[in-house]
C-alpha cells in the first residue's frame, strides 16, 4: 500500500511538472522608437519592420554584364568569410539542439566488475569472511531534470533566437559581400576608362612634344616651350602608372572576394564600361517593405530575444531543481546467476536541491542577463537608426551625382572646344603655349572628373542596394 501510494505521489508530481510549466522570460516587445514616416530625401519611401527572409533579388543583373554575373556567382561558393559565417549558423543550430536534448530523459547503461580486499585486521571482520571479494553490476539508469520553472525551455528559446540571428548574419554577410564586390567591379572599370584616357593622352602629349620639337629644331619654338610640353608628358606618364597601380589593387581584392588567388586571376580591361553601364531605373515608387530584408536588422533584433529570454533562465535559479531518478540492475560477486531474479535490484525517487545561500550570484546572473538585455536593445536601435541614415545617404548621392554627371558632360565638351580653339590660335600665333597646356590641363582634369563621377554614381546604386536589403 505504501508503495502504492508512493508512486501515486510520483505521477502526480511529474504531471503537475508537465501541465504547469512556467516561463520566467520577460515579455518581449520589438523595440521600435521611429516617428518619422518618410525619408527625407524621396517622400515616398516608408520606414518598415524587419523580415529578411524575402528574397533580395539577384540585383547585378541590372548591369547586363556577363562578367559580373559570374563573379556575383562565385562569391557565394568561392569566398571564405562567407563559409565562416555558414558554420558559425551550424554551431549555432547544433546548440540549439543540445538545448532542446535537455527535455528528454537521458537513458544510461551502466556496468562495473571490481575486486575489493580488505584488511585482515579490519573491524568486526569475521575469520571466515573471504579476504578478497569480487562485485559485479549491471543495469540501466535515468536521471530526469524536469522542467518545473522553464529553465529548459528559456534556454531552448535562447538558443533558437540565437540560431536565427546567426542564419540572418549568413544573409547579410552575403549581401555585404555580393554589393562590396559590385562596388569594387565598378571601380575597377572606371580605372579602365581612366587609364585608356590617360595612354591616348600620353600619345597625344609625346605627339605633341615631337611636333614642338621639331618647331624648335627650325627655329620657331623656343626650348621653353619644348620643356613645359616635356613636363606636361612626363606628368602624365606618372599619373597612368598610378592609376594603373590602383587598378591593380582593385584586381586582386575581386580575386580574394572570389576565393582565387590573384596571381592567377585577371580581368581583361574595359574602358567602355563606365560610359555604357545602365542600372536598372529605380521606380517612381518603391514600396516600404524593402527595408524588411535588411539582415543585419533582423540579426540585431533576434539577439534581443535571445538575451531576453537568458534572463528567463538565470530568473529560474531562485527556485529548487527537481529531478526524477530510476536505476534498475543486477549485482551478484559472480557471473554465474548474475541475471537471476534474487540477484536484482532497483531504485526511483524524486530529488530536489536549493541553494540557500549564494553570496549574491544568482541575483548578479539576473543583472547581468537584464543589462546584456538593454546593451543589444540599444545596438539594435543603432542598426535601425544607421540604416535609415545610410538609405538617406545613397539617396542623395545618386540624386546629387545624377545632376554632377549632366553638368560634367557639359564642362567636358566645353573643355574640348576650348582647347581646339587654344590650339589653334597657338598655330596661328595669335596666342602663346601656355594657353594651349592650360587648355589641355582643364580637358584631361573634366574627363577625369566625369569618370570619377559616373563611377561614383554606380557605386552609390549598389550601396543603395545594400542599405535596402536587395533589389528594388
Amino acid at each position: 500500500m505504501n508503495d502504492r501510494f508512493r508512486w501515486k505521489k510520483m505521477a502526480i508530481l511529474l504531471w503537475a511538472g508537465w501541465l504547469t510549466g512556467c516561463s520566467f522570460i520577460p515579455d518581449y516587445h520589438r523595440p521600435d522608437q521611429w516617428k518619422a514616416t518618410s525619408f527625407k530625401e524621396d517622400g515616398i519611401w516608408r520606414y518598415a519592420h524587419p523580415a529578411d527572409t524575402e528574397s533580395k533579388g539577384d540585383w547585378w543583373t541590372y548591369y547586363h554584364d556577363a562578367t559580373l554575373d559570374k563573379l556575383e556567382n562565385q562569391v557565394i561558393s568561392g569566398n571564405f568569410q562567407l563559409q565562416a559565417a555558414l558554420q558559425r549558423y551550424q554551431e549555432a543550430t547544433a546548440f540549439l539542439t543540445e538545448q532542446s536534448a535537455y527535455l528528454y530523459p537521458q537513458i544510461n547503461l551502466i556496468g562495473g566488475v571490481t575486486s575489493n580486499g580488505q584488511s585482515s585486521q579490519r573491524l568486526y571482520r569475521s575469520p571466515v569472511t573471504p579476504r578478497v571479494q569480487g562485485d559485479m553490476i549491471g543495469g540501466v539508469g535515468t536521471l530526469y531534470e524536469i522542467d518545473f520553472w522553464g529553465a529548459i525551455r528559456s534556454a531552448i528559446a535562447s538558443a533558437k533566437a540565437g540560431a536565427e540571428a546567426s542564419q540572418a548574419q549568413v544573409a547579410y554577410a552575403e549581401l555585404s559581400l555580393q554589393a562590396l564586390l559590385a562596388s569594387s567591379y565598378v571601380k575597377l572599370r572606371g580605372l579602365d576608362a581612366e587609364v585608356k584616357l590617360l595612354e591616348d593622352t600620353v600619345k597625344d602629349y609625346q605627339h605633341e612634344l615631337d611636333l614642338m620639337q621639331q618647331r624648335h629644331d627650325v627655329g620657331i619654338n623656343s626650348d621653353l616651350d619644348v620643356q613645359r610640353s616635356r613636363s606636361l608628358l612626363e606628368e602624365t606618364k606618372a599619373q597612368e602608372a598610378k592609376i594603373i597601380g590602383q587598378r591593380a589593387l582593385y584586381e586582386h581584392a575581386v580575386a580574394v572576394l572570389v576565393g582565387e588567388e590573384p596571381s592567377r586571376f585577371s580581368l581583361v580591361s574595359d574602358p567602355q564600361w563606365i560610359y555604357k553601364a545602365q542600372y536598372g531605373a529605380i521606380p517612381a515608387t518603391i514600396p516600404s517593405v524593402v527595408l524588411q530584408r535588411r539582415p543585419d536588422i533582423a540579426a540585431a533584433e533576434r539577439a534581443v530575444v535571445s538575451a531576453n529570454a537568458q534572463i528567463g533562465v538565470a530568473r529560474t535559479a531562485f527556485f529548487p531543481t527537481i529531478s526524477l531518478g530510476a536505476l534498475v540492475g543486477y549485482e551478484n560477486h559472480a557471473t554465474s546467476g548474475l541475471l537471476q531474479s534474487p540477484f536484482s535490484f532497483w531504485s526511483v525517487g524524486p530529488m530536489a536541491f536549493y541553494n540557500i545561500f549564494d553570496a549574491g550570484l544568482r541575483q548578479a546572473e539576473v543583472d547581468r542577463a537584464t543589462a546584456k538585455t538593454r546593451e543589444l536593445t540599444a545596438t539594435y536601435r543603432q542598426t535601425v537608426l544607421t540604416s535609415f541614415k545610410e538609405v538617406e545617404d545613397n539617396l542623395s548621392e545618386i540624386k546629387n551625382y545624377g545632376i554632377d554627371d549632366e553638368h560634367q558632360k557639359q564642362a567636358v565638351a566645353a573643355a574640348q572646344i576650348t582647347f581646339k580653339l587654344a590650339n589653334q590660335r597657338y598655330i596661328e600665333g595669335a596666342s602663346n603655349y601656355l594657353d594651349v597646356i592650360d587648355a589641355e590641363t582643364i580637358q584631361l582634369r573634366t574627363e577625369r572628373e566625369e569618370i570619377y563621377v559616373r563611377t561614383a554614381l554606380n557605386q552609390s546604386v549598389v550601396d543603395l542596394v545594400r542599405s535596402i536589403g536587395g533589389s528594388w
